[in-house]
């Protein structure tokens, strides 16, 4: 990573006519990638993050996408650099989450971009594939080893000089269920990295290579600047939180993560000491998940308009022990710590910073994205698989009410629609709305959960991954916290409350009900 100047020298409207040239490449990238995708959970969800890197493997600019992504995608590109010198027309895939990767099921492709033959950047795409050859339909169960959670990708050619390495392709394809969707969405990815690779080499020709390096450094220049002023501003001193996961699946619970967070003028340490060891269900969060929710909480707190790179990480510096929750080692699960751990990773740097800048951080949202997936077999043979994180509520802050229904912090999808999910799959949507009065009271309410029910018209394996289903979202300054979340299952009539995590065969006629968290409420109420 290049080292960058914290001097500003540039003019604010270059930095502004750069910073949106270079968020258009990324932002074109998704709509290409969400348009081409064949699964559901791409194409009407939006479960994928897009961005474009300097040959330094600084992060110059990400759509508005899924934070858990971005975040953490630097390390995949630091990880590929380390395993190849690259060639135009080479693309890299890789999914490992010991080595850059979130979880298996978020596949990255990397694109070495080059213009007169030299080197000049990367674009790099990563989404969510709903089947990675798990034991669970999905991806997304109730596993123990990362050997368990489907085929693990370490950083590989998958096109060489132009031509797609087919055997590595099949061999990856046959391994997960629906390969035909798989090859899609893969396809789909592929060509959003196309449209950045000949939208920088465009802007290259247009501009010169010397004046975007130029520009691109002024961009990281301006963001670490502004960054470095916002640490400045947060007195100096140490912060500590502690806040829980309900458990791990496996009875093993409640679940400790702790931070704190050390401000020394320009520079903020984070310190994840104290938290609990890795467990054995698959709420581990990798070493890349952690650093992506850490970068998101500071970059929730600068001002409208500081463009989104590479520059926010430099003041930071990041320190999760190995081996434990927030700190992941192989051969652990970490399907649920990249969804569900780094949501509390968040909770608990901004439950610090409440103390460190009160009145300025909002109270807990639902801290969970309830995770449901399932696959069934078709008459035809094949298997076809499903998955979706279901909206909460948010939490509220000073003068403003949380808002309700949301997909909060680490996630930016959208909800499925009815019309999608009941036209390609055999289900019916018995209720969707909002779980009135679940936010938590305060002088501002937190925001109303969701409640989701899903009636199966087949019989279905069924997967859930959810939090704070014990653990309340916390309310601040007085508030009092969301309602926890709850799943049941209605069986011939017969409802039965559902564990936060779990997996299991559904028959036909069955309704799986989730009531997801509301947030917390900020400020005493008056009664």
């Amino acid at each position: 990573m290049t080292f960058i100047s914290s001097t500003i020298k540039t003019d604010p409207i270059s930095i502004q006519i750069f910073a949106n040239l270079f968020a258009s490449i990324a932002e074109e990238m998704g709509v290409t990638l969400g348009r081409t995708a064949y699964s559901a959970n791409i194409k009407e969800r939006r479960d994928y993050s897009c961005a474009i890197f300097n040959k330094d493997l600084d992060l110059i600019a990400e759509g508005s996408h899924i934070p858990v992504h971005l975040g953490a995608m630097p390390l995949s590109l630091f990880a590929t650099a380390r395993h190849f010198d690259f060639n135009p027309g080479d693309v890299i895939i890789l999914n490992d989450p010991f080595t850059g990767g979130t979880h298996l099921p978020d596949i990255t492709l990397i694109t070495p971009i080059f213009f007169n033959a030299q080197l000049v950047g990367f674009a790099a795409s990563r989404a969510h594939h709903a089947d990675v050859g798990s034991r669970f339909p999905g991806s997304m169960g109730l596993s123990r080893t990362i050997d368990e959670e489907g085929v693990r990708i370490p950083p590989l050619k998958l096109v060489e000089d132009g031509k797609m390495d087919k055997n590595l392709l099949s061999s990856l394809l046959q391994r997960m269920r629906n390969p035909k969707e798989r090859l899609g969405d893969l396809k789909a990815q592929l060509a959003a990295n196309e449209i950045g690779k000949n939208r920088f080499v465009s802007l290259i020709e247009k501009y010169g290579l010397d004046e975007v390096n130029k520009q691109i450094n002024n961009l990281l220049t301006y963001t670490r600047f502004h960054t470095e002023r916002l640490i400045e501003s947060i007195p100096d001193g140490s912060y500590s939180y502690t806040d829980y996961l309900d458990d791990d699946g496996f009875g093993n619970g409640p679940l400790k993560i702790a931070a704190t967070i050390t401000v020394d003028g320009s520079w903020a340490t984070i310190d994840f000491n104290g938290t609990d060891k890795q467990t054995e269900g698959c709420v581990n969060a990798p070493f890349a998940v952690t650093l992506s929710a850490a970068y998101y909480v500071f970059r929730c707190l600068l001002p409208p308009g500081v463009p989104a790179n590479g520059g926010t990480f430099l003041p930071l510096s990041i320190k999760p022990p190995r081996g434990t929750l927030v700190g992941a080692a192989y051969p652990v699960g970490v399907a649920a710590g990249n969804v569900e751990t780094s949501q509390r990773i968040v909770d608990v740097l901004l439950g610090a910073l409440a103390q460190a800048i009160p009145g300025k951080i909002p109270a807990a949202s639902q801290g969970t994205m309830n995770n449901l997936s399932f696959g069934f077999v078709k008459q035809d043979g094949g298997e076809h698989t499903y998955y979706e994180t279901i909206g909460g509520g948010m939490g509220a802050y000073p003068g403003k009410m949380g808002l309700s229904g949301m997909h909060t912090h680490m996630t930016n999808t959208l909800n499925t629609p009815i019309e999608a999910i009941e036209l390609s799959y055999p289900v019916r949507i018995v209720k969707y709305g909002l779980r009135e009065g679940s936010g938590g009271d305060g002088v501002a309410n937190g925001g109303d959960g969701v409640i989701r029910s899903i009636e199966f018209l087949a019989d279905s394996t069924v997967s859930v991954l959810s939090e704070r289903r014990v653990n309340a979202p916390y309310g601040l300054d007085g508030g009092k916290p969301g309602k926890p979340g709850r799943n049941t299952l209605i069986r011939n009539g017969k409802a039965t409350n559902l564990p936060g995590k779990s997996s299991f065969e559904a028959k036909a006629g069955d309704i799986i009900t989730i009531e997801t968290p509301g947030g917390g409420g900020y400020g005493k109420p008056s009664s």
